[in-house]
């Protein structure tokens, strides 16, 4: 109470000094006087100010002392409390497996990047729903599959405990939680499969297209060659046209009579058949040579490109490089005991500091009036 009478006079006095500098400026101060009084003014008000403070922190002290009994019991009892409902009687631990995988072996589809790639294919359904059915899910996180909302309820129970991020280093971070350390390392396992199993589907429908694509022109292809090979046959066997050039040549010097030795030798009636069939059939001829050497080459070329596809297409890689293995955890990693537990007790603390000064202010306000 003597602080308070003495925080009280100092503040009459401080105003009653500013009644009198503004009495002293209207009877004719001069200026530079004026200026003094008025830095003297502002000095005693920043003392005020600092001393209503000081006055302030004092009364906390005081208040804080008055109850530090009642509220350490508070914070006691919070501090019991928290320890128990964060123990495994209320709350299942669980505990945490992560890996850190980059991409391997695939091609971006438009300008995301591999890792970002990787990033939507790790959160596609179909992974979540292959890991849901293959550890059962359902019964692990006691889920009736009868019930109205499964499907969310299930969805949502995952994304609770599976966690997939980007690193700083553009690297992805699996992570799993699970009440059994065990199925939370096989989880993280069973992600980067069936991860690869979906890219390696991705891969095979996308080459299978382009392996049908060579298939259908290669049947095409040597359907044409067939129908040129078969063409040439015909006129070898029919009009006797094999070698267009030397028979060309013999055909002339059959004419001519130009063959050495006696010209009773020559066999006229052959010549002029062969030349009357190298006239009609012979551009033919020749023309099916050179197709059938031209397709023969794009052939190959097509042979080439389709084993080029089809390895594509046939290829077993594995997609990811595990930078970190996943190992089966030996210690829980939630609840975090220690942190419930200071988060509790300090609103505890101030709750209860709340709930003690209002009632203080409405008490002292009672008293007053």
């Amino acid at each position: 109470m003597d602080i308070e009478k003495y925080f009280i006079s100092f503040s009459k006095i401080f105003s009653g000094r500013g009644a009198k500098v503004k009495q002293l400026t209207s009877n004719g101060f001069k200026k530079s006087d004026e200026k003094e009084i008025e830095l003297e003014n502002s000095g005693l008000l920043n003392i005020n100010i600092n001393m209503q403070s000081q006055f302030y922190q004092i009364n906390i002290l005081k208040f804080l002392n008055k109850w530090k009994f009642h509220l350490g019991v508070i914070i006691l009892i919070a501090i019991i409390l928290s320890a128990i409902f964060s123990s495994r009687l209320f709350i299942t631990p669980k505990f945490k497996s992560f890996a850190i995988v980059y991409p391997s072996n695939i091609s971006p589809y438009s300008d995301e990047s591999e890792t970002e790639q990787m990033l939507q294919i790790l959160q596609s359904g179909d992974i979540r729903d292959s890991v849901i059915k293959k550890f059962n899910l359902a019964k692990h996180y006691e889920i009736d599959s009868s019930y109205k909302y499964f499907v969310s309820t299930i969805n949502w129970e995952y994304s609770q405990n599976v966690r997939v991020n980007k690193t700083p280093y553009e690297g992805i971070n699996i992570e799993v939680m699970d009440k059994d350390p065990k199925v939370a390392c096989d989880m993280v396992n069973a992600i980067i499969f069936f991860y690869n199993k979906k890219v390696r589907g991705l891969h095979e429908d996308k080459f299978a297209e382009v392996v049908n694509l060579f298939e259908r022109s290669l049947v095409k292809k040597q359907l044409y060659i067939d129908s040129l090979e078969n063409r040439f046959v015909e006129l070898s066997t029919t009009y006797g046209l094999l070698d267009y050039g030397n028979q060309s040549r013999e055909i002339v010097r059959g004419y001519l009579r130009t063959i050495d030795g006696s010209s009773s030798q020559i066999n006229t009636k052959e010549v002029l058949r062969l030349k009357e069939n190298i006239e009609q059939k012979g551009g033919e001829f020749l023309l099916l040579q050179s197709l059938i050497q031209n397709e023969a080459g794009k052939f190959s070329e097509l042979k080439r490109d389709y084993e080029k596809a089809y390895m594509n297409y046939d290829r077993k890689f594995s997609y990811t490089n595990v930078i970190t293995e996943p190992n089966v955890a030996d210690k829980k990693s939630f609840p975090v005991r220690w942190l419930i537990v200071v988060l509790s007790s300090l609103a505890a603390f101030f709750v209860a500091f709340l709930v003690i000064l209002i009632f203080e202010n409405y008490k002292g306000l009672v008293k007053n009036t």
